[in-house]
């Protein structure tokens, strides 16, 4: 009887462990290669595939085949890109090629016995954009006019301060632009500037006032050959108009009034009316007036 209970126990044993292994081939492995319990395989024996795609989630989220295969190879980083980047603004208004005319008006400012106010128009063609070549007329006959200053001196100190007239001058000059700008005004408006040097040499036709002897002398007008030098500013109010003002010095040589009368007959001698050496003048001038170019519109050129 002992051995019978013996021998069914070693059946059941047998038994199952041959279901167990049956059940572990047709399912799931375990196991791990390395002989510990902390890895798992969940591979299906059953038919599924990996390469196509059949079912292995697992494996498809770790990377699948190409986290196997390893880091792809990158390309060697030799070396970082350093370019330095200049915004450069354009001119507001180019002056290259193009023609200015300058209507203005001119009052003197050194000279406290004649006002020597005249209209001016100036013409100039720059052949580069800050160099320019032109010429500029005044006219003054009939818009001086002497100050009381002259004529109460006279009176009360019974001395005369020779004086001259003016009836136009005529200049050739050269421009120069050092400094162009811009500045805002009332943190809404933005205008546009440039500074410019102007310089060159003209006649002028000027002749002695008789204040002398007035019921005798009497002077005609003569070429004085003349410079000038000066300083100017310009603001534009679009590409193609602008107000200006400039400061100029006109320098020349006057022929003045004698300051003695001679006596009999040669008192009509026009030889003795004017004084024996010329006097180097001065006649500092301002100028207030408008630019324009033309023609009005232009294209800039950029490099391609």
């Amino acid at each position: 009887m002992k051995r019978l209970w013996m021998l069914a126990l070693a059946v059941a044993l047998v038994l199952g462990t041959g279901g167990l292994a049956t059940a572990q081939d047709a399912d799931m492995d375990f196991t791990s290669d390395d002989g510990g319990g902390s890895d798992m395989d969940f591979t299906d024996d059953g038919g599924g595939s990996t390469d196509g795609g059949g079912g292995d989630v697992i494996d498809s989220l770790a990377g699948g085949d190409a986290a196997q295969e390893g880091p792809r190879d990158r390309p060697a980083r030799t070396g970082e890109a350093r370019e330095e980047i200049f915004a450069v603004q354009q001119i507001y208004a180019l002056r290259i090629n193009r023609v200015e005319l300058l209507p203005s008006a001119a009052f003197t400012l050194n000279d406290p016995f004649v006002s020597h106010a005249a209209l001016a128009l100036g013409l100039n063609y720059w052949w580069t954009n800050v160099l320019a070549i032109g010429v500029n007329f005044l006219w003054y006959e009939g818009l001086e006019s002497e100050s009381d200053l002259s004529f109460y001196t006279r009176r009360s100190t019974r001395l005369a301060v020779p004086v001259s007239s003016y009836q136009f001058g005529l200049h050739l000059n050269f421009t120069y632009v050092p400094l162009y700008g811009k500045f805002s005004m009332f943190n809404e408006f933005i205008f546009q500037w440039d500074a410019y040097i102007v310089g060159g040499i003209g006649l002028m036709h000027t002749r002695p006032v008789p204040v002398v002897d007035p019921e005798i002398r009497n002077f005609e007008y003569g070429i004085r050959v003349a410079f000038n030098l000066g300083i100017g500013i310009r603001v534009f109010v679009s590409r193609w108009l602008a107000i200006f003002g400039e400061i100029r010095n006109y320098m020349y040589l006057e022929q003045l009034e004698a300051l003695e009368v001679a006596l009999g007959d040669e008192r009509l001698s026009q030889e003795t009316w004017a004084q024996p050496d010329p006097a180097f003048t001065n006649n500092v001038t301002v100028h207030l007036g408008l630019t324009i170019f033309l023609p009005p519109e232009f294209d800039y050129r950029l490099p391609r």
